[in-house]
């Protein structure tokens, strides 16, 4: 697993229950601030890692299920966050700034 993906699941697994981020905002605070599509990556990847990785929790710029596809089943990415009172209707993280986590505000500089 390369350094990268492992430095994005770090941030991911920090994302609190009933709380969302986006592709990103992780991607610029991993120092690959045009990496939004890398982390989408490291998402699929992420049931790879040893640990777990709330994949769920990452969600597009506008709140969007974008990756909703890579999960096992249908709408278990819409359950899981639903599971942690986040409302979601049409695919579209409802309240999504209340629900938004930045990791830029919530975790030290030098967290990775």
């Amino acid at each position: 697993m390369s350094d990268i993906y492992t430095r994005i699941f770090k941030v991911v697994q920090e994302i609190p229950a009933g709380r969302v981020s986006n592709y990103g905002t992780i991607a610029k605070f991993v120092g690959s601030p045009r990496g939004s599509r890398l982390v989408g990556w490291a998402m699929n990847k992420s049931h790879t890692s040893e640990e777990y990785v709330p994949a769920h929790r990452v969600v597009n710029r506008i709140g969007m299920l974008s990756g909703k596809h890579h999960f096992p089943g249908e709408d278990i990415m819409q359950q899981l966050l639903e599971n942690e009172g986040i409302v979601v209707i049409d695919d579209q993280v409802q309240d999504f700034e209340k629900h938004f986590w930045d990791p830029m505000k919530e975790l030290p500089e030098d967290f990775i």
